[in-house]
């Protein structure tokens, strides 16, 4: 994976159950829990594909339910700070979630919401 690039996308739902019907149904997805860590948070295949490629994120009824891309970046706080020197607003910054993953909520010039991660 490349850095700069779209590398994940990701499903926020009050109601993962149905989200897994309706995108398994639809596209044929799979989702798995994996080491059920501190999230309910499922990985999502393709059909034929080696790897996961995005998440099915349970909300909890905690946030809005949602579905965004993510960009893979070198650097997580260096992404953020120049997205707002380019006029976007940092939602949500996370810096060692405890699996490996450094991510952050970013709102672009015109409102819409996208994530930006690193992998240590």
């Amino acid at each position: 994976m490349m850095d700069n690039t779209v590398t994940w996308f990701e499903v926020a739902t009050d109601d993962p159950e149905g989200a897994q019907h309706f995108y398994g149904g639809l596209f044929g997805w799979t989702f798995d829990r994996g080491d059920d860590g501190p999230l309910d948070y499922r990985m999502i295949g393709y059909p034929g594909g080696e790897q996961p490629a995005g998440g099915l994120f349970n909300t909890k009824g905690e946030f809005p339910n949602h579905a965004i891309f993510h960009v893979q970046v070198a650097d997580v706080e260096e992404a953020c700070a120049k997205s707002e020197s380019l006029g976007g607003k940092v939602i949500t910054k996370v810096i060692d979630d405890g699996a490996g993953t450094d991510f952050a909520y970013i709102h672009d010039v015109s409102g819409s919401v996208f994530g930006v991660f690193h992998r240590r």
